[in-house]
């Protein structure tokens, strides 16, 4: 096995994308992150490890929950999304689980484990960013996380994920505790769920709260990457990956990411990526 320090040399920047709650679109935020990390440059070359072990989701937006890890010499082969690009690897024990429906009834030295195996033994080769979508709240996969990252903290750095609703900021601001508490610098904050894009017009409505995540921000000193409505192609495109991922490709990427660049969200996230890059690359 590896030294995750050996493995991970060649990754330039890790960003670990947090929540406080469940069901505030981390996940959803994390795909939308390596896709738009992805479009950036026609070079750029990005990971995402899925360590949620007990929910994997990556591999289903991804449309690539059909597909299997293979074992190499130099370590496990991750998943390409992108197909024979070969810029866009994932990983998530959801590769490895014999039926998609069995549930992971693991304690905390399992998981401790399965993380470590995942930067260790993973060939992840040479990235521009590796994102790390982790479970809801702080639990024994962070602590994992952040213990077995300690060779490579120079390059790691998070982005918290909230909704507008008073409850889920304060469970942001739990998670804020932890990554002060750990020393895990903070890229900004998200505001997800922020209002409702119109399928039609992509005109965005107020539902519900907004503008609780842009204050956390502001009271915490972080920076406010952006808010990103409630969309409801994006919401089909990430169900139903699949189809797009079996259509016809373009110059601009493989099909889920063509389709992506419809969406509204996808326009809102140019200006995020491109605020973590100015932040990334003043470090």
């Amino acid at each position: 096995m590896a030294n995750i320090a050996e493995r991970l040399a060649t990754v330039k920047h890790v960003i670990v994308v947090l929540s406080g709650k469940g069901g505030v679109g981390k996940s959803s935020v994390s795909t939308q992150l390596a896709l738009s990390l992805y479009a950036s440059s026609p070079n750029a070359r990005v990971g995402i490890l899925d360590i949620d072990l007990t929910g994997p989701s990556i591999p289903r937006m991804l449309g690539v929950d059909d597909r299997g890890v293979h074992q190499s010499s130099a370590g496990w082969v991750p998943v390409y999304a992108d197909g024979s690009e070969a810029r866009l690897a994932c990983m998530s024990v959801g590769f490895l689980l014999k039926n998609k429906g069995d549930s992971v009834v693991w304690r905390g030295p399992k998981k401790n484990a399965m993380i470590r195996q995942f930067l260790s033994d993973v060939r992840w080769g040479d990235l521009d960013y590796l994102v790390i979508d982790t479970p809801p709240g702080t639990s024994d996969e962070h602590l994992s996380l952040i213990e077995h990252m300690a060779p490579v903290r120079d390059r790691l750095s998070a982005v918290i994920v909230t909704t507008p609703q008073a409850v889920a900021l304060l469970d942001a601001m739990k998670c804020l505790s932890f990554t002060r508490s750990v020393g895990l610098p903070v890229l900004g904050v998200i505001e997800n769920m922020s209002g409702y894009a119109c399928p039609c017009c992509n005109e965005i409505s107020n539902v519900f709260s907004v503008g609780g995540g842009k204050e956390m921000a502001r009271t915490e000193k972080l920076a406010f990457l952006g808010a990103l409505p409630v969309d409801s192609k994006l919401v089909t495109l990430l169900d139903t990956p699949n189809a797009a991922s079996d259509s016809s490709s373009s110059q601009q990427g493989f099909g889920l990411l063509t389709q992506y660049q419809k969406t509204a969200s996808a326009e809102l996230f140019v200006g995020i990526v491109g605020q973590l890059a100015e932040k990334l690359g003043s470090e």
